[in-house]
């Protein structure tokens, strides 16, 4: 039964199953920043988007993005490549802030 479901998703060898549960680990990456960024709202009363939002969102989107290329797959390529740029982006300038915030000086 597991070996026909296995099949039926295009795993076909260790190798698929690897690169299917890689994939499977991503997906659940990128969908656990939605709970993260909902249990951080909560706990703020208001609409707030934690830091650790991005950080999953960066590697659920690598790991996708990786798999993606194993694939050979465009559309989930092109889907995952400006939103890694961007997830990067952000970090880089919540960390740049952060760096400006510890050490006193204005911009």
């Amino acid at each position: 039964m597991m070996h026909e479901l296995l099949s039926r998703l295009g795993a076909n060898s260790a190798s698929d199953v690897i690169w299917l549960t890689v994939g499977l680990l991503g997906q659940l990456m990128f969908t656990g920043r939605f709970i993260v960024q909902w249990i951080a709202s909560e706990k703020a009363g208001r609409s707030v988007v934690p830091v650790a939002f991005w950080y999953f969102s960066i590697f659920g989107g690598l790991i996708v993005l990786a798999y993606g290329i194993h694939k050979l797959d465009l559309v989930i390529i092109l889907g995952q490549m400006p939103g890694v740029v961007i997830y990067s982006r952000n970090l880089w300038l919540i960390h740049k802030g952060r760096d400006k915030d510890h050490d006193g000086r204005p911009d």
